[in-house]
């Protein structure tokens, strides 16, 4: 009968870890849309917005503003990054692209509405934001 009670103690203990986990990894994945958002990374190149993001175990900045309805372009740096932020999905605009290793990469985000455009990496671990405002 001891066996059985210490197999109980083990289980509660692994859901407790594992919830506990949960929790923590759950408020970090959506820690990055609560941020101050950066406009030091927007700038216009020929007419065309471009926001400039980093790709490396995650995205930075996490969050962005750019102006609505203006021509934009997504321009991702990569550096050596081989984890799942060297794909990019943008959901609402059908836009999934692998990117290389090392380089920069820029995607036509066309011409955006006032409102939030959400991006993730390939696995939905690591998001980034950009609101486009009047």
């Amino acid at each position: 009968m001891k066996s059985k009670s210490n197999g109980a103690l083990y289980v509660l203990a692994g859901a407790i870890l594992f919830a506990t986990l949960i929790v923590i990894w759950g408020g970090s994945v959506q820690s990055g849309t609560t941020e101050t958002p950066s406009v030091e990374n927007v700038s216009v190149e020929n007419g065309k917005q471009i926001v400039q993001i980093n790709a490396k175990g995650g995205f930075l900045p996490r969050l962005s503003e750019a102006k609505a309805g203006v021509p934009t372009i997504l321009r991702v740096d990569t550096n050596g990054t081989y984890d799942c932020s060297s794909s990019v999905r943008i959901p609402s605009l059908r836009i999934s692209k692998n990117l290389p290793a090392t380089a920069t990469t820029d995607i036509d985000l066309g011409i955006s509405k006032e409102g939030i455009l959400d991006g993730t990496c390939g696995m939905g671990m690591y998001p980034f934001r950009i609101e486009f405002k009047s």
